[in-house]
């Protein structure tokens, strides 16, 4: 056990190492848009990479830091071992690292360099998004103890994740010049409606909704896809 310690601390360090090589970004590169710009190869798509956002961003990172006093009997600890360069980034406040316990993806920001090994303490600073990330906070926690999750807060619905995409198909769309009626014979080929009929037709109101919903997305409005809906 000692020595395949020691063979992942090795690996973290030699992560950590070459992400200080990393050119840090101005605050005004990564505030701008809620991600750092070493985040994402603009050449793949997201589902082929880890995609690493600020904590302004996204509520429910979890922030830690190494803790000071802690029972042998209630130490729970996160496993680094298997950590990649995929699910680790340096950023200018410190380390980003996505786990994944049992399917379940979790976000931790370390504000110093991880430790292997070392048990962590959740930080939760009393802001207007201390609900979430302490509902972050007890998840990873039940992760790391095997307990069952929980679905993430800010799951999106496949109703709405199909509205999403036709919304940006459609600004898509237009944006190259496409008519609204055009729009409509490729996103929704069952609503064939005569051009006669199209100036008062609810469809044509459908995909302007949906034109709108569009640029509102690629304009920031994608960012409120990132935050869970506030409880009441």
């Amino acid at each position: 056990m000692r020595g395949n310690a020691c063979a992942a601390t090795r690996r973290l360090n030699e992560i950590i190492r070459r992400s200080h090589h990393q050119i840090e970004p101005s605050p005004a590169e990564f505030g701008s848009t809620g991600c750092w710009f070493f985040a994402a190869d603009a050449d793949r798509s997201f589902l082929e990479q880890t995609i690493f956002w600020a904590p302004e961003a996204v509520p429910t990172i979890v922030p830690v830091r190494p803790a000071s006093l802690v029972g042998l009997h209630t130490q729970v600890r996160p496993d680094l071992n298997e950590l990649n360069e995929s699910q680790f980034r340096q950023g200018p406040d410190g380390w980003h690292a996505v786990l994944h316990l049992r399917g379940v993806e979790h976000r931790i920001w370390f504000k110093e360099a991880p430790i292997i090994a070392a048990a962590y303490t959740v930080e939760l600073p009393l802001d207007r998004d201390f609900e979430f990330r302490a509902g972050a906070g007890m998840r990873l926690w039940r992760g790391l103890i095997g307990r069952p999750q929980g679905a993430p807060p800010h799951a999106i619905s496949a109703h709405r994740r199909q509205r999403i995409a036709l919304a940006l198909r459609a600004s898509d769309a237009r944006t190259d010049g496409a008519t609204y009626h055009e729009i409509a014979e490729v996103l929704l080929p069952a609503q064939h409606i005569p051009k006669r009929e199209w100036g008062t037709h609810e469809v044509r109101d459908r995909i302007i909704r949906l034109v709108k919903t569009g640029f509102a997305l690629v304009q920031g409005g994608y960012r409120a896809l990132l935050r869970p809906p506030s409880r009441k």
